[in-house]
């Protein structure tokens, strides 16, 4: 987060890797047990643009599309992924040039989302789960979003609120209203054991915005400090708790 390099603004300039077929990051290859750093390396080896992880899609009912944040070195999706993965829920990874400004790569994604829903009129709902930088390309979508499907956002540790380096290169400025089929929810990690914000004189997470559900996540998780990264995998297992429970 602190030092991003806004030169690489250009989508163009993108670097790109060739993967062989064994090489490409299947969701059910991946390893957040044993293997989680080499998994994360097999993540972000991935051209930009929209991945799908698994093999075969169902496209029952939505898809679940993760943008990373900041120079993400991967690991740090292979838990959340792994859980959100059911037979309802087609998986995608958005890799992008997180050394650029958010909006271009928001222009894409949102280009990429369109044409998928185009193709197949079965999906009912996209949810988009970003992390840390990447909240900033995915808050573009709480005022820009057309499309008639509805769309859900969880920005996990993301500072919404803006920080001068990205408003004055890339003028940000915060979303001021949420449209009426996008629905928004924040998780606010705790500035003090966040190594991204713990610095800062004010907390970049807080905003005010009619219509974000905002959430403060807890100290620690799993008997472990609930950071920056980690809080990824918290939010995923309270997605996948709230949706047994609307279940019942």
């Amino acid at each position: 987060m602190k030092s991003i390099n806004f030169l690489a603004l250009a989508w163009a300039l993108a670097f790109s890797f060739t993967l062989n077929s064994d090489e490409y990051p299947w969701l059910s290859e991946l390893d957040y047990q044993n293997e989680v750093f080499e998994s994360g390396q097999r993540l972000m080896q991935l051209e930009y643009g929209l991945h799908a992880l698994e093999e075969k899609l169902n496209n029952e009912d939505s898809l679940i599309i993760a943008v990373h944040g900041s120079r993400s070195r991967g690991y740090e999706w292979i838990y959340p992924m792994k859980t959100l993965d059911s037979k309802n829920h087609d998986i995608y990874f958005f890799r992008w040039n997180d050394q650029g400004c958010p909006y271009p790569s928001a222009l894409k994604l949102d280009s990429l989302i369109n044409e998928k829903l185009f193709r197949n009129e079965t999906i009912q709902k996209v949810i988009l789960i970003s992390h840390s930088y990447g909240g900033l390309l995915t808050s573009w979508f709480y005022e820009n979003w057309s499309n008639k499907i509805p769309m859900e956002i969880h920005a996990i540790a993301t500072p919404i609120s803006g920080m001068d380096i990205v408003n004055n290169m890339c003028g940000y400025s915060p979303p001021k209203e949420i449209k009426n089929n996008v629905n928004v929810h924040q998780w606010i990690t705790q500035k003090n054991i966040d190594n991204a914000f713990k610095d800062l004189e004010s907390d970049p997470q807080i905003i005010s915005l009619d219509g974000n559900k905002a959430y403060f996540l807890p100290s620690k998780y799993k008997n472990r400090r609930l950071g920056h990264n980690w809080s990824i995998s918290y939010v995923a297992d309270e997605i996948i708790k709230t949706h047994r429970e609307m279940k019942k």
